[in-house]
């Protein structure tokens, strides 16, 4: 028995040395195999990982037929040849062609969505409509290198635009940002992280700040030998609707902390910060203006009016957003990094010592005369491709077509036909989940997203049966039990909460990517799970607690 239990206690080592994105694929095993019966109709529900199941058609559509009308441009060029050779876009002429392939394809669905994008474009946005239309042709052709690199001239307004739309709403900003264009969010974490350690940012055993839970990947990035920084963790409190406490935030105030790295809305808990947080942390920044602040905002257009922390502290902010989630594009890899052109980190540069900054003219002096006057955003680029690759530095020009066009559909959907769609559709699935769990579901919390939904089970289950049959689960059940017991039992896959930085025993379960039928059957595996254990310790202990307690 002893040798058992040793060997049981290893595995749960093992696995809980595990990020829970690793951990998922042994639960999705454990849920495939092993020696449990199972009827051959019952399918795997895979709440684990975050991909929607939902997908905006509009703006795809539109991206088919803009292909089409390029390749008939491509096609002007070189027509003599047989074997299939075509050329760039000519741009004389280029609008009335494009109207002409509007109306002999009107009623094709994407044409009236492209239509209204060069309007909106020309109208709206007093841009050129030849200019982006070029833009757009030669771009979804792939036919050049990414030129600027950074971002294609008129895609950057173009996003720009959106982001400040989604994430700066009616909140006053002051000045202009710039964008780089990234093969989404985790890309943009990558090269934040490197371009921050090469510019002497952060260095090995500097201090950062976590606000906690977030997406596992901040919390072990800064782990690894490349960066080796000590991190203070600033926790979300679950009863207090998984806000921050001031005394949480006030860990900003030590002067170690060199930088703050937050998830809003946050991953799992799917709650973006409060309003008063925010401004919290922007008075802060007024005491303390070094501090870098990065806000990766990916969930931020499920939320009801949001305002990202870059609105209230743009001088000191780092923008990341993805448009994975909220275009259902997760394949496309679309991710944008965004800066104040008046920043902190350009002016911590300039601030370094003379040794480190002629270290740093040499790393960049073989791609421009001005190494020295090389904005962070740009040295973000040319660190991309190891500084040396600069000249093919950038997004591939289809990914930021698709970007754009993502972009124009939201920034033309003025009454928020599509966002509130989706919210209607991921909170009803939410209250699906809670209904046969037996948790009151509350949609007073102006707060929650909803993306994810975290179920803490020592809050949940201290609310229900108190503090001793909480302990009692803790000693008597391995950390990942519940979730391997639901994996196997019930071929049920969820997230452990703790990799994402909780403190207690938590289930993260995605709500964007099953319907809602099958949060119905996993709030069921679930609460006969619960039920379960209640027996155990009602047995173990001599006590009655209702198994069937509304959590």
């Amino acid at each position: 028995m002893a040798k058992s239990e040793k060997k049981e206690t290893g595995e749960a080592a093992k696995l809980a040395a595990l990020s829970p994105f690793e951990l998922k694929d042994e639960l999705i095993k454990a849920a495939g195999g092993g020696a449990v019966e199972r009827a051959a109709n019952v399918a795997m529900l895979n709440a684990g990982r975050g991909n929607p199941n939902f997908l905006a058609t509009i703006p795809r559509h539109g991206f088919w037929q803009l292909g089409l009308f390029a390749m008939r441009e491509a096609e002007r060029s070189f027509a003599y040849l047989p074997e299939g050779v075509g050329g760039f876009p000519k741009r004389e002429g280029l609008t009335e062609r494009f109207e002409l392939f509007l109306r002999e394809n009107k009623g094709v669905p994407g044409i009236a969505f492209l239509a209204g994008a060069v309007s909106y474009v020309r109208d709206q946005l007093g841009l050129s409509a030849g200019e982006f239309l070029y833009e757009m042709c030669e771009g979804i052709l792939a036919s050049n290198y990414p030129v600027p690199d950074r971002m294609l001239k008129l895609s950057e307004i173009i996003v720009g635009q959106y982001l400040r739309r989604e994430m700066i709403g009616r909140y006053p900003f002051i000045g202009e940002f710039d964008l780089f264009a990234v093969e989404g969010g985790t890309a943009a974490m990558t090269y934040i992280f490197n371009t921050m350690r090469e510019n002497h940012l952060v260095k090995a055993g500097d201090t950062i700040a976590l606000g906690r839970p977030i997406f596992t990947p901040y919390i072990e990035i800064p782990r690894l030998n490349d960066y080796d920084l000590n991190v203070v963790n600033l926790d979300a409190d679950v009863a207090n609707g998984w806000q921050y406490s001031k005394e949480e935030l006030d860990k900003l105030r030590d002067p170690k902390v060199k930088a703050f790295f937050l998830v809003n809305p946050s991953n799992p808990p799917s709650v973006k910060i409060s309003d008063e947080s925010l401004e919290t942390i922007a008075d802060i920044v007024k005491e303390r203006p070094d501090l870098i602040l990065l806000t990766d905002d990916v969930y931020g257009t499920f939320a009801d009016d949001f305002v990202s922390l870059f609105a209230l502290a743009p001088h000191n902010t780092i923008l990341v957003y993805s448009y994975s989630k909220y275009f259902g594009a997760t394949g496309w890899r679309l991710g944008t990094i965004a800066t104040h052109r008046d920043n902190v980190l350009d002016r911590l540069i300039a601030e370094l010592p003379k040794d480190v900054k002629k270290n740093l003219h040499k790393r960049y002096e073989s791609i421009t005369t001005e190494p020295d006057k090389l904005k962070f955003i740009d040295r973000l680029v040319a660190d991309s491709r190891t500084v040396a690759l600069n000249h093919t530095a950038g997004l591939s020009t289809p990914q930021q077509v698709q970007m754009v066009l993502f972009s124009l559909f939201s920034l033309m959907d003025t009454p928020d036909a599509y966002k509130n769609a989706l919210k209607r559709l991921i909170r009803h699935r939410k209250r699906a989940l809670f209904e046969e769990i037996g948790i009151t579901f509350e949609e007073d919390d102006p707060n929650q997203v909803d993306y994810y939904t975290l179920l803490d089970m020592e809050f949940l289950g201290e609310r229900a049966y108190g503090r001793d049959f909480v302990d009692w689960v803790t000693k008597n059940t391995q950390p990942s039990e519940m979730l391997f017991r639901l994996a196997r039992e019930a071929r049920v896959v969820l997230l452990p909460g703790r990799g994402f930085g909780t403190p207690h025993p938590s289930g993260r379960v995605s709500l964007a990517n099953l319907n809602e039928s099958d949060y119905r059957k996993i709030g069921q595996a679930i609460r006969k799970l619960l039920a379960e254990y209640v027996e155990r310790y009602n047995a173990a202990t001599g006590k009655q607690l209702d198994k069937n307690k509304v959590l």
